[in-house]
């Protein structure tokens, strides 16, 4: 280094960099030195900004210093270029020419580098401000070897006979580049005009609000991570640091506080490039099938019929040639398999770590080389690990960038899918299965990301590490080798048993979260039929399960930890041996670098089964993701004609069309079977333009089914049918909501465009405007998942509303009147379908057939066929329409409902609302800042004081024994005699091998003594013998702590899974003693709210229902009908007064017996995934013939007969009866009850008049003697009762006997039956 230095220089090799010479800096220190180096750093800082991309605002202001700034940039360039011109000329007197070309050469890519970032920030974001500060002080810094230049050549040239022309020049240029630079400073300091744009990504946090105000859109210059950043900026993730700041200062609370994603990771935008490539390659296949299909022999039918079964088989063959592997290679493997070279040279650079080691020891030991040699050993294994940490880094980055696209695309394809395939389609596959295919699958298909990276680059890392191993130790490396490999099998295997019992741990997993998810969904109605331990039991069960193979997974994973732990000093200390036995000396050098590549080996070799484990499952994933993507999509125009209706004035026709939910395949075969699914067959059907279509008929008769048709969600099998104005789609409101979770406008608007005056005409015909003026922040209250923070009737409305908003040709409203009550079942009726939707074509399924006498066509539907069309007059007497009252009552017109008392009812609703804003009046409850010490010791406790303690000790012991380890090595190596040529071979006779196979991982750090200070010893036989020995049992404590530290952290994990989770469990479930009951009711001056703040849902509510006693209760929405039946089971605790049931006090008795004596069947059935016994008798106490008693008695045994049986799966939810067969379940397992109460919450709206009329008759039957308390809307289902309560703002209004109220033209009672004929 000294000669080179001194050949550039042209001095002493003694001395060949001197800092002062004759009173002044030396001129080679300046040029090396004060230029070379600030002008490098100005190139590589000004490189990182090259990538500034173009300033998104268009016609940005610019400041005027930045043409300063660039032109000065550029005048430096060139006379950089000139000053290497004119050093060629006067070279002979003014030192050698090669330091001058190194230092303005450097100066000319400097400058050049630095010109061109500034052009790049001028047309940036940047360009409106001064720009980085960095990048001026980083101009300057050679300012002061410049003047030093100039000094020195202004002293030299004094001496000077002559004065030549070139030298003038040289010193002309130096002075041009110090004013070039006072230029650029002036630019620079130019004052700022204005700041209208923002200068930076990062400056943005500091100026502009991150949360918008509630309707207010977000700004749409919101920060985008990493876009707009230079290329430091990206390797430092310096465009993190507002971010980091703002984490600091607590300012994180909303997802709108942090970054965008980078464009080309938005999920939109990657979803465009991934469905682009994916129509490249189904038109790809598809020119292949065709040319395949020109050539084939086979030969078509001439006259091209089918149907449309042998339609769809096309759309899924087509489907078929696209693979998901290739679509992902296609828009992402160029940039994914480029990450290969940034992992390739992180790998190499891994290997500089024990090369420049060796080097260093080996330095350390010979005291022979200069100091120079040492600091550059150490200077280049610190930039070796630097360097080879960051492109690590980055490779992990990119890589983590690249899966998250793949994610989205992932996706964004199984979604897509789900959307654009009928639901018949869709039966093959639970939403549970879906929901997989978009975590776990896509998990594991996103991991391939990285194993993919690893199945080629560990072969490599194992390959040069042997090579380097060898270069070491010689052939002595092939005993380590010999004994790694035999433990590559045990690995595999373990990673095998780990994988085996994970998939089956994941099952009895999704087993225990669907029971509770259906746990938590139906905790009402479990708590009110006190099922809690029965639930508790199967949960349980599964749990131990679960827990069963965790305990299994986490007991091999500690075997692989001890493996993995142990393998490199098993592996070394056999290296070690071997190569002493081999008859040559070990030094520090040979053994500290072998530690380093025993290390390095160690990671192929344990990596390598989970990395073959990782792309077997991601192959299992990606199979079944392309089975699901390989459904064929819904082909409209397969299933729908488009010649033309028969009848120009038709908006709807079918003709001879059979439908099934089946495909057709399945269908051919569930016809051996007995039962099957229903199918619909309609012989000829014509709804014309703008007509009023009432469908009616009992449960179960395919209502739903034809609406599903209709909309092309089942498997047509035949026949034609048409729809007017297809691609406008339908307005369609199902039986069963289904809500968002996101603010009532988003919900009824539904990605359509505002319209203030649409959007209020929909919701008073919805009837929705006095909800919204009771909801917290009106329409821009969030609701909660699934709507659960509404009640029925509001998410029905909601979703008809949504409907509504969209202004389609044909509305198919499927029975949205069922969960409302008589007044607003009659609004919905008057406002919205013969209002709002009057011109429309509505076909209306229903069973309050009081609202179809004004509908121009009624279909009577019964067993998947269309009985009889006719009019309502026709019609409605065959289904037993609604009771008459008298014609007195039908004309009597109640005048008596002023403003005042629909202010009062706003007041009913807002009590109601009561218990649902809560949750939206209060932000989410959460906690921040350091985890609480109360948290730890619930952990702590969990595992257990001992079990937590002896860890701790463990862990200390193998901490402890590692580090002896390490230093006894150290000592060991220190004090070997520096004699070469001592014979080793007697060792062997005394060597004690089984000690030395139990070992654990040695450091690869430790202080090194230099070996020429170390005493010589004269016996080095029984040295060396002795080291073995205390190293190894030193190695095998330190294993037998290992290993005892692994089970332990295992077996606390296991414990404190168990604990946790049984805790969390008896919290949900409250468990009481057991209490008699009888049947008498009696509310005492009872007070409820359901939080501190609300108004009072019942306001002294006091009556008292006698044994055996009938009653029905009625009133408007929020009177606090459904709150008298919380207040009764205790679902929400008294705030004053008191219930007693038969003169005992509830809150004086256990839960469990208060609720085992009462029963309910609540307005939204709830089953759960199982068997038809297990939802009638989960606790299994009746008999099959009780079971088919019920059965018969709710109109169901035919139904269940047909679907196998008692021990027939119902599915998700119960997803295989239709909305009303499950309220009938639900009024069957009440029947199966011995209490004393029932309690019934219009449990038979989805169910038709006519089976309504058998079903009270039934409860009447089978619960005479027994009090029932019931719910109605369709007030002719409790006209028979003993008395009817009237509830009016929390209040007991009237209480008396049907025909009494009816005859009193001020009583409620009256009003609200009058309306209901209206």
């Amino acid at each position: 280094m000294e000669e080179i230095l001194a050949d550039l220089c042209g001095t002493s090799p003694e001395d060949p960099l001197s800092v002062w010479v004759h009173g002044s800096v030396g001129h080679c220190f300046n040029q090396l030195i004060l230029n070379v180096v600030p002008h490098t750093i100005l190139a590589v800082v000004s490189a990182c900004y090259l990538g500034t991309p173009r300033s998104p605002v268009p016609g940005a202001s610019h400041r005027p210093g930045w043409k300063c700034r660039i032109a000065a940039s550029f005048i430096l360039t060139g006379l950089s270029i000139l000053d290497i011109i004119s050093a060629a000329i006067t070279q002979q007197e003014f030192g050698t020419l090669y330091l001058v070309v190194l230092t303005s050469g450097i100066a000319l890519l400097a400058w050049l580098t630095h010109s061109l970032a500034l052009l790049m920030l001028y047309r940036s974001t940047y360009g409106s401000s001064r720009g980085p500060a960095a990048m001026v002080f980083l101009a300057l810094f050679p300012v002061p070897a410049l003047i030093i230049t100039v000094v020195w050549y202004c002293q030299n040239g004094v001496a000077w006979p002559h004065l030549h022309s070139a030298h003038i020049f040289r010193l002309s240029i130096l002075c041009l580049q110090l004013a070039s630079l006072l230029i650029y400073v002036i630019g620079y300091i130019t004052p700022v005009a204005s700041r209208q744009v923002f200068c930076s990504i990062n400056d943005s946090w500091q100026r502009e609000p991150l949360i918008s105000e509630p309707g207010i859109p977000a700004p749409n210059w919101q920060g985008v991570a990493e876009d707009g950043e230079s290329w430091l900026s990206r390797f430092s993730y310096a465009w993190m640091n507002p971010l980091m700041k703002r984490g600091y200062q607590w300012m994180l609370n909303q997802p709108q506080d942090v970054y965008l994603l980078p464009r080309r990771l938005q999920a939109a935008r990657v979803h465009d490039h991934f469905y682009s490539c994916w129509q490249e390659k189904a038109a790809l296949s598809q020119e292949e099938e065709d040319t395949m299909s020109s050539t084939s022999p086979i030969v078509t039918k001439s006259d091209g019929s089918g149907d449309a079964s042998s339609s769809s088989g096309s759309p899924c063959d087509a489907q078929k040639a696209v693979q998901l592997l290739a679509v992902l290679h296609a828009a992402f493997g160029l940039r994914y398999y480029s990450l290969g070279l940034l992992r390739l040279a992180g790998s190499l650079l891994g290997f500089s770590g024990p090369l420049l080691l060796n080097l260093l020891v080996s330095f350390m030991e010979s005291h022979q080389e200069p100091l120079s040699h040492g600091v550059l050993y150490a200077l280049g294994l610190f930039a070796g690990s630097f360097l080879g940490a960051v492109l690590r880094n980055q490779f992990s980055y990119e890589v983590n960038k690249v899966m998250l696209t793949v994610r989205a695309a992932v996706i964004s394809a199984i979604y897509r899918k789900a959307l654009r395939v009928s639901g018949s389609s869709l039966t093959g596959f639970t939403m549970g299965e879906i929901v997989n295919f978009m975590s776990t699958d896509t998990d594991r298909l996103v991991n391939f990301c990285i194993s993919f990276h690893e199945v080629w680059s560990l072969p490599f890392q194992f390959a040069i590490t042997l090579y380097l191993l060898y270069q070491q130790v010689g052939v002595a490396f092939l005993g380590g080798l010999a004994l790694a490999l035999m433990l590559v099998p045990v690995n595999k295997v373990i990673a095998n048993r780990i994988m085996e019992n994970n998939k089956e741990m994941l099952k009895h997993k999704d087993t225990r979260v669907k029971l509770m998810t259906e746990f938590l969904c139906g905790m009402r109605v479990i708590k009110f039929y006190t099922w809690e331990q029965h639930f508790g039991a199967r949960i349980n069960a599964c749990r131990a399960k679960e827990l069963q193979k965790l305990r299994a997974i986490k007991y091999l994973d500690a075997v692989c930890v001890y493996l993995w732990a142990a393998l490199p000093v098993v592996v070394s200390i056999v290296i070690f041996i071997t190569y002493v036995l081999l008859g040559h000396q070990l030094t520090a050098t040979k053994v500290f670098t072998a530690l380093a590549l025993v290390g390095m080996l160690i990671l192929p070799l344990n990596n390598f089964p989970w990395v073959l484990n990782g792309i077997l499952d991601a192959k299992v994933s990606l199979d079944r993701i392309q089975h699901f993507l390989e459904l064929s999509d819904q082909d409209l125009h397969a299933y729908y004609i488009t010649d033309g209706p028969r009848d120009p004035s038709s908006a709807l026709e079918m003709h001879h069309s059979t439908f099934s939910w089946s495909p057709p395949r399945e269908e051919s075969t569930r016809q051996h079977l007995s039962g099957g699914t229903l199918q619909i067959f309609i012989q000829d059907l014509a709804v014309a333009k703008g007509a009023l279509v009432g469908v009616v008929g009992k449960v179960g008769c395919g209502k739903s089914s034809l609406l599903a048709a209709v909309t092309g969600e089942l498997n047509r099998l035949g026949g034609q049918v048409y729809v007017w104005d297809l691609e406008r789609g339908f307005g369609l409101a199902t039986q069963e909501p289904w809500i968002q979770f996101t603010t009532v406008r988003e919900n009824i608007l539904f990605g359509r465009d505002y319209d203030a005056r649409l959007y209020q005409e929909v919701l008073e015909a919805c009837a929705l405007s006095d909800d919204l003026n009771i909801l917290p922040a009106g329409d821009q209250t969030e609701v909660g998942e699934n709507g659960v923070t509404l009640s029925g009737g509001q998410k029905a409305r909601i979703a008809l509303a949504r409907a509504v908003y969209q202004e389609k040709k044909i509305y198919l409203l499927d029975d949205p009147l069922a969960a409302v009550d008589a007044d607003v079942a009659n609004h919905l009726m008057q406002k919205c379908i013969l209002g709002v939707l009057k011109h429309k074509t509505r076909i209306l399924c229903t069973h309050r057939t009081e609202f179809l006498e004004k509908a121009d066509t009624l279909l009577l539907m019964d067993n998947g066929r269309i009985v009889k069309i006719g009019t309502p007059s026709e019609i409605l007497p065959l289904v037993e329409a609604t009771l008459k009252v008298n014609e007195k009552n039908k004309r009597r017109q109640n005048k008596v409902a002023t403003e005042q008392g629909q202010e009062e009812d706003m007041e009913i609703e807002a009590e109601e609302l009561g218990q649902a804003t809560c949750l939206l009046q209060r932000e989410e409850e959460k906690k921040e800042g350091a985890v609480a010490f109360q948290v730890y010791r619930a952990y702590w406790l969990a595992v257990g004081s001992c079990l937590a303690l002896s860890i701790l000790f463990s862990l200390l012991l193998m901490q402890a024994s590692r580090n002896i380890s390490v230093w006894w090595l150290s000592h060991w190596i220190s004090n070997l005699p520096q004699t070469a040529n001592i014979s080793m071979r007697p060792v062997s006779a005394s060597f004690p091998s089984p000690q030395l196979l139990l070992f654990s991982f040695a450091g690869l750090v430790s202080h090194v003594q230099v070996l020429g200070t170390a005493p010589v010893h004269p016996n080095s036989t029984l040295d060396v013998n002795f080291y073995l020995m205390v190293y190894g049992c030193i190695a095998g404590a330190n294993s037998v702590f290992t290993i005892l530290r692994a089970f332990l952290f295992a077996h606390g994990t296991i414990r404190a899974a168990t604990v946790i989770h049984s805790r969390l469990l008896q919290r949900v479930m409250k468990v009481a003693p057991d209490w008699p009951s009888w049947g008498h009711v009696e509310f005492q001056q009872v007070v409820l709210t359901y939080r501190p703040g609300l108004p009072n849902a019942l306001d002294g509510v006091t009556f008292t229902i006698y044994p055996g006693e009938k009653v029905g209760i009625v009133g408007r929405t929020g009177s606090g009908k459904s709150t008298i039946f919380l207040a009764l089971f205790r679902m929400v605790e008294l705030r004053g007064g008191r219930i007693l049931l038969d003169n005992v006090d509830s809150r004086s008795v256990g839960l469990e017996s208060l609720r085992s004596k009462l029963a309910i069947i609540p307005q939204d059935p709830f089953l759960f995934s199982g068997t038809i016994r297990e939802n009638l008798d989960p606790l299994g106490r009746h008999t099959d013939s009780d079971l088919y008693q019920v059965l018969e008695q709710c109109h169901l045994e035919a139904v269940i007969t047909q679907m196998g049986g008692l021990d027939c799966e119902l599915g998700e939810r119960g997803k295989s009866l239709s909305v009303g067969q499950r309220q009938l379940v639900c009024l069957a397992r009440a029947l199966l009850t011995q209490a004393k109460v029932l309690c019934i919450d219009e449990a038979t709206a989805s169910v038709d008049q006519k089976t309504d009329q058998l079903l009270q008759q039934t409860i009447r039957q089978r619960f005479a003697d027994k009090t029932v308390l019931t719910i109605a809307h369709r007030l002719n289902t409790i006209l028979d009762s003993d008395r009817v309560l009237v509830m009016h703002a929390g209040k007991v209004a009237e209480l008396d006997s049907p025909a009494v109220l009816s005859k009193r033209e001020d009583s409620l009672f009256q009003r609200l039956l009058t309306s209901g004929q209206q």
